[in-house]
């Protein structure tokens, strides 16, 4: 029996009981050639007894077990390894597939021919809203064609999410510990692909708006993400023709950085001032030469943050909130 087109790669972890609803819409593609992972660790959080009864559904499933609570990256790593198919969809249990989602991504290998990555677009919901991702406009202006990074370096600058994109197996290296793990991961795969396409289309919906994985590796934190990026920027330093790179980048690192401190219950209070500083101590590290901040109140935060001026960006912060719930009540 020949292999299928794409392997779903997905840790069960189950903390917002979201795990059933992602497994019935992998079922109800219209797409058959495909086979899901379902990795369960030893997590409290990683029910077995649902994945199992989901592999006697169908014999595309197949349950992965490993004897340790080994957290999100390393769950990815083991499903990777037992993965057959062309292409590796990395998805978590609050994301939701269309019906026709595999469907139409196999029409556009179909055009395309082989290629490393293929992009597409999704969007998230919460509290009953749902708003388009942070890389729809980018996608939509990149054109039907096929193309290798150093056409579009500025897709760097995209979010580094492992669930918006079919990779060639092959060509993710391993996921590594702690929070944010795929960051280095989606960089190392677009830096060294050498066909890439686009589908604009959104085909997967996220069901949080907490900016990681649920469950991350034991021990992982927010602070992890200064280890991500530096990661991502020492694979920068091994890549010819590297520069026109540095710049989407660099500004994905702050944007991100900044995201995190921002929003509630990311870095705790006490945390904040350690967490701001190391934020700084990146921004002038990676600081491109005759990089160029983003304008209006981003460009703002921008400055601040390369300043290190943690009182002035906090004072900044509760300004903003007054005057937003002062409009609030107009």
């Amino acid at each position: 029996m020949p292999n299928p087109l794409i392997s779903v790669v997905l840790p069960v972890y189950d903390r917002q009981q979201q795990l059933t609803d992602c497994l019935d819409s992998l079922l109800a593609q219209t797409l058959r050639d495909f086979e899901v992972l379902l990795v369960v660790d030893g997590s409290p959080d990683s029910p077995e007894r649902v994945a199992a009864a989901y592999e006697l559904r169908d014999p595309r499933i197949r349950m992965l077990r490993l004897n340790a609570a080994v957290g999100i990256g390393r769950a990815r790593n083991a499903g990777m390894a037992r993965a057959v198919g062309e292409y590796l969809l990395f998805l978590d249990s609050d994301h939701l597939l269309d019906p026709d989602a595999l469907g139409v991504l196999a029409e556009r290998l179909t055009g395309t021919g082989p290629v490393d990555v293929l992009l597409f677009g999704h969007d998230r919901e919460h509290g009953g809203r749902v708003w388009p991702g942070g890389s729809g406009e980018l996608l939509a202006g990149l054109g039907p064609g096929v193309f290798g990074p150093l056409d579009h370096p500025e897709l760097l600058g995209a979010p580094a999410h492992a669930w918006d994109r079919l990779i060639r197996r092959g060509l993710v290296p391993p996921f590594p510990d702690g929070s944010h793990e795929e960051i280095p991961v989606v960089h190392q795969a677009m830096l060294t692909a050498r066909r890439v396409a686009v589908l604009e289309r959104t085909c997967v919906r996220i069901r949080r708006r907490h900016t990681v994985h649920p469950t991350g590796s034991p021990g992982s934190s927010h602070f992890d993400l200064f280890d991500q990026y530096q990661r991502s920027f020492e694979l920068l330093d091994g890549t010819p023709e590297s520069d026109p790179f540095r710049a989407p980048l660099f500004t994905r690192m702050v944007r991100h950085l900044l995201f995190v401190f921002d929003l509630a219950g990311c870095v705790d209070r006490a945390e904040r001032p350690q967490f701001f500083q190391r934020a700084a101590e990146a921004y002038r590290t990676y600081q491109p030469d005759g990089y160029r901040r983003p304008g209006g109140r981003e460009g703002v935060k921008f400055s601040l943050l390369a300043n290190g001026a943690y009182p002035a960006f906090e004072v900044a912060k509760l300004g903003q909130i007054a005057r937003t719930a002062v409009a609030g009540r107009r």
